[in-house]
């Protein structure tokens, strides 16, 4: 199994398919394997490395919440970079990891040919109300384990997958609840709680111009009004909104996501995805 040793840990990668790199950041409910159906897709073309945060199994898990933060999952994934002589990639992120390659971009821009924000900014819009909500299940985590988080996946923004893909949801479901308690309540009491709302950040990501693509299912309603205001202050980004879909558009709309990704990334390699122009104040009103 490949492991690298990155800051004090071993972090978990696995590496398919040659080409230019992508590297991809999981949610919270997920780990390397909830990428499997982009791996497939984009391993044809590119090198595909996904990998498994700490705090997730089989990647190491600090028993400390000092040792979770989302600078550090930055870092984490600088450090993987390194230690895989990677330069420069497309980096994609779904939820918490749509946060960390964000804040990767905005710390490291030279390191991102492109960034992919995907259901990104949950708790934004009503912070202390999720901050409390998160410290709540990470109590619960550990007193009971992950089974306290039996119904996490069936939320208004979760459904979707289960009615979609009702095969495809279980897995999913079974590898979560499989996940280390400590890790998870570690994760986030240490970064959900802790991470900066979106719109916090204005004045950082109007200073953004690496090529930025969000997206966002129209039914994941946190994730909605901070997908806006992204694409309002990043002068390269793009939007794309998925049609009843919730939260985890990845796996709900595997063959949308992927297709809108690459059609991102074939303008992005042909220099065709800068900054946008937004015309003249004088210019046509309907």
């Amino acid at each position: 199994m490949p492991y690298a040793a990155v800051n004090g840990i071993e972090i978990y990668y696995e590496s398919h398919g040659a080409g230019y790199p992508i590297l991809f950041c999981h949610e919270f409910a997920g780990d390397y394997r909830s990428w499997d159906l982009q791996v497939g897709f984009f391993s044809r073309t590119y090198n595909v490395i996904t990998y498994c945060a700490r705090g997730y199994p089989p990647s190491s898990v600090p028993e400390s919440q000092i040792d979770y933060s989302q600078e550090q999952a930055v870092a984490d994934l600088k450090g993987l970079m390194t230690k895989l002589g990677i330069e420069k990639a497309h980096i994609i992120g779904l939820s918490m990891g749509g946060n960390v390659a964000l804040n990767f971009g905005l710390n490291h821009p030279e390191m991102a040919y492109s960034l992919v924000v995907a259901g990104t900014g949950t708790g934004s819009d009503e912070p202390e109300p999720f901050r409390s909500r998160v410290i709540e299940m990470a109590d619960g985590m550990l007193e009971e384990g992950m089974d306290y988080m039996s119904d996490y996946l069936d939320g208004p923004a979760r459904v979707q997958l289960k009615q979609k893909d009702p095969k495809g949801y279980e897995l999913f479901k079974s590898q979560f609840l499989g996940h280390s308690s400590i890790g998870s309540a570690n994760t986030f009491r240490g970064i959900l709680s802790r991470r900066p709302p979106v719109f916090e950040l204005a004045h950082k990501l109007r200073a953004l111009y690496v090529p930025t693509l969000v997206l966002t299912g129209d039914e994941d309603d946190p994730c909605i009004n901070p997908a806006l205001f992204m694409k309002e202050n990043i002068p390269a980004a793009g939007l794309s909104v998925f049609p009843r879909s919730g939260h985890a558009i990845n796996l709900e709309e595997p063959g949308l996501f992927n297709r809108t990704v690459m059609d991102f990334f074939v303008q992005v390699e042909a220099n065709k995805w800068g900054p946008r122009h937004l015309g003249e104040s004088s210019g046509s009103l309907a």
